[in-house]
């Protein structure tokens, strides 16, 4: 006995075709960037905890460079992988919305000018 796993092709106008087809936004998931700047931010200020001035007079005895680096590397961590398991998906094609009387944008030009 085989399994054939092939499916049928879709036919356009068919209920089985799908309308608008998604991807995820990827690198342009605000997310990442918000990631990738707290995890440089935590770079830098991890490493100037660890090899700069310490200052412990100034913050009470506490290293207050490397504990806030370790805590940007951590939700530079945590945006990502949430960037990752939970990815925001783009539709394929997005209409241009129609003129709105109520918004306060102007009204398109005929292209007769």
């Amino acid at each position: 006995m085989s399994a054939d796993n092939t499916t049928p092709p879709s036919v356009p106008g068919s209920a089985s075709s799908s309308p608008a087809t998604k991807h995820a936004a990827g690198a342009f998931d605000i997310r990442n960037f918000i990631g990738a700047l707290l995890g440089l931010y935590g770079i830098i200020l991890t490493l100037m905890g660890i090899f700069g001035d310490k200052a412990y007079d100034k913050t009470g005895g506490i290293n207050a460079n490397l504990w806030a680096g370790l805590v940007l590397l951590v939700m530079s961590a945590i945006f990502m992988t949430w960037a990752r398991l939970k990815p925001i998906l783009v539709p394929a094609n997005v209409e241009p919305p129609d003129d709105d009387a109520t918004r306060p944008a102007p009204k398109r030009r005929p292209s007769g000018h």
